[in-house]
């Protein structure tokens, strides 16, 4: 038997070189797939994000460290700094460039430097957070242990913190800044941008361990400081300014007070007092409403010191003379208003026949009132705009208003009468001292301002303002009659409290009620006095606003007025801004007879007092007394105490009567006693407006 072992078949060769080359080929493929993949990563990385990613590493192994400008500072006049800077520590840590054991370190070592919980710089540093702050502008004196200046994850930086001088001096007007020295009010806000400079920065690299050095190689730019601005303010009278505002405010238990002076020939703003007064360290200390610059953010109806408006037209057109009589109604005027309805104007105290002069001196509503009806409304409005009502004074702060002066078509039947004392119209107070500042400075409106000159980091002008004409408001000779009328009120009107022997002062005062959302509150009043002085030379425009005064009184006179008295007072013995002032000189009676006969002769005497002619010698200490029946009784008791003799005054008001007689020889000190009533009949009383 023969066995036949079976032959295998041969695979068929073709087939098994087809499927290998398929198969290499799909290999191929998926290498070539997976190359390119590869590549568009590659190139995705490195040139299509390749910004992207290089920031995210530069983010790794650098920081860019903002290097703060130095705020510049804020002097007055003279150049005594008011705001500057000093420099305190702040406190940043990266939690992601920390380990454990690091972060531990630092909360423990701020916890205890600030009397803290741990858990609260634990909160800060969460993990996903990057650079915070833990603690910002620290006076490394008052913790309670040394944080190290270099210390593992921590940076340390120095700051500038805005220093305030002097305090709550001037505290409104400088305003404040944020956490982050940037201004956020006052002139703090307005002038930021000058004060501010431009920031700089330097880059710093980051080592493994977190800690953060500068590179040589790495760019940096250095700060521009910001500039420093030279105020009109006067320190020295800033500082008399609220130390008597304070005491007026306290004394007449008013909710708060204003002092704003200027130079009325410049538009120089001199001081900005506001009490209570505002601590730019610590504002909110301050109440919202006594932090805001109420010189150019309240708007009051100014009451009787408006009366410069009405009298200025209707002088101004020669519709009334100073001596022209008018009828003030005894005090109660019933005007008809048409559809048989009727308006009362009253005054203060009840008057009879008086002239222009005394209307405004005694402060009588009712004849302020008849004169605008010959004033008219539209010489009566074109003058109000021409003192500047009813438009912004264009000062450098912020928040200023422009007031209220409605046009004339808008006006009621009342409205013409209402607004010739000061109602009906809405003002600011420093909108008040420039209407003043044009009859103390020869007829001109001046724009007010506040910043003197700007310096940059060198020390070098960068600006400087200079006084500016508005425009002419009133003629020589209506400047010399209101002039006289204002100087009447302080001589022997509603403002006598105001006098200061030795020093000619004119203004007015205002007694306002205060207009809270369109209603009067009852019982409530602004009280004011806005004057200026030496009457012969200007040199300062003063307006004194208090808020309902409670103390007894609320007219201005009596309350504002006392506080512009001890505010000139102070100048006038403290400084020498207001100059030589002339004084009356003494009589003595060894000077020949004709000037002691002289002295009388040249008063206006109220009766037939004869001169007493003094005998040829007597010792040369011995005083002859003047004639002053007729005088004030301010110009009276000044020109009886340069001749070295005490004086007792009754009543107020011109001089009716005197004791020793005119003409009678005296020794030094000894007393003249002086019967004073207005010039009105003394039954019509006083106004205290």
């Amino acid at each position: 038997m023969v066995y036949n072992e079976p032959v295998p078949s041969a695979a068929p060769r073709g087939i098994s070189d087809h499927s290998k080359k398929i198969r290499l080929r799909i290999l191929l493929v998926f290498f070539m797939v997976l190359f390119l993949a590869v590549v568009y990563h590659l190139v995705k990385l490195q040139v299509l994000q390749s910004e992207e990613y290089k920031e995210k590493a530069k983010k790794q192994y650098e920081s860019k460290v903002e290097l703060a400008a130095v705020r510049g500072s804020i002097c007055d006049r003279t150049g005594q700094p008011m705001a500057s800077n000093t420099m305190l520590y702040s406190y940043a840590a990266d939690p992601k460039c920390l380990n454990d054991s690091l972060e531990k370190r630092i909360v423990d070592v701020f916890a205890k430097a600030f009397g803290i919980p741990r858990k609260y710089y634990a909160k800060k540093m969460k993990p996903n957070s990057h650079y915070v702050w833990l603690a910002r502008l620290v006076d490394p004196d008052t913790l309670r242990c040394k944080i190290p200046d270099k210390m593992a994850g921590l940076t340390v930086f120095k700051e500038p913190k805005r220093l305030y001088h002097h305090k709550t001096v001037a505290g409104q007007l400088l305003g404040t800044t944020d956490i982050d020295n940037k201004g956020i009010m006052g002139l703090e806000l307005s002038l930021n941008k000058k004060l501010s400079g431009a920031p700089g920065f330097i880059i710093m690299q980051k080592d493994g361990l977190g800690g953060e050095r500068p590179e040589i190689e790495y760019p940096r730019v250095e700060p521009q400081n910001g500039n420093t601005i030279h105020l009109t303010i006067d320190l020295a009278l800033q500082f008399i300014a609220e130390d008597e505002l304070r005491i007026g405010v306290e004394k007449n238990n008013a909710e708060s007070g204003l002092v704003i002076m200027m130079d009325p020939k410049t538009g120089e703003i001199l001081t900005v007092a506001q009490y209570p007064s505002l601590d730019p360290r610590n504002p909110s200390s301050c109440s919202q409403k006594d932090q805001k610059l109420k010189l150019i953010t309240d708007r009051i109806e100014p009451g009787s010191v408006f009366k410069i408006v009405t009298a200025s037209a209707a002088l101004e057109d020669h519709l009334v003379t100073p001596d022209q009589l008018f009828f003030a109604e005894n005090g109660k005027w019933v005007v008809p208003i048409g559809r048989g309805r009727v308006r009362k104007i009253v005054d203060d105290h009840p008057h009879g026949m008086v002239t222009v002069q005394e209307a405004m001196e005694v402060s009588s509503n009712i004849v302020m009132a008849k004169i605008s009806n010959i004033v008219g409304a539209e010489r009566f409005y074109k003058m109000a705009r021409a003192y500047g009502f009813g438009s912004p004074t264009t000062v450098e702060l912020p928040g200023e208003i422009r007031g209220v002066l409605k046009k004339p078509n808008n006006w009621s039947r009342t409205t013409l009468n209402t607004m010739a004392f000061g109602y009906e119209v809405g003002v600011t107070p420093l909108q008040l001292v420039c209407a003043y500042s044009v009859v103390a400075n020869g007829g001109y409106l001046m724009r007010p301002y506040i910043v003197k000159k700007e310096l940059d980091a060198n020390g070098m002008v960068v600006s400087e303002t200079y006084p500016q004409t508005i425009r002419k408001v009133i003629s020589p000779a209506t400047l010399k009659v209101l002039s006289a009328m204002f100087e009447g009120v302080v001589d022997s009107g509603t403002a006598t409290a105001v006098q200061i022997q030795g020093l000619r002062i004119a203004g007015k005062t205002g007694t306002a009620k205060r207009n809270i959302n369109g209603h009067y509150e009852p019982g409530k009043y602004t009280a004011s006095f806005v004057g200026f002085y030496p009457v012969e030379d200007p040199k300062i425009v003063c307006l004194v606003m208090l808020d309902n005064p409670k103390g007894g009184s609320y007219y201005g006179g009596l309350t504002s007025g006392p506080v512009f008295k001890a505010i000139a007072e102070r100048i006038m013995t403290t400084t020498d801004i207001l100059g030589p002032i002339a004084q009356p000189q003494p009589v003595f009676a060894s000077d020949p007879l004709r000037q002691s006969q002289q002295q009388a002769q040249n008063t206006t005497p109220v009766d037939d007092t004869m001169v007493i002619q003094p005998q040829e010698k007597y010792s040369p200490e011995e005083r002859v007394v003047p004639n002053v029946q007729g005088y004030s009784k301010r110009k009276a008791m000044s020109l009886l105490s340069h001749g070295q003799l005490d004086v007792v005054v009754d009543g107020i008001g011109v001089v009716i009567s005197q004791e020793p007689a005119a003409g009678t020889v005296v020794h030094p000190r000894t007393k003249v006693f002086l019967r004073c009533e207005p010039k009105t009949l003394s039954a019509q009383g006083q106004g205290l407006d």
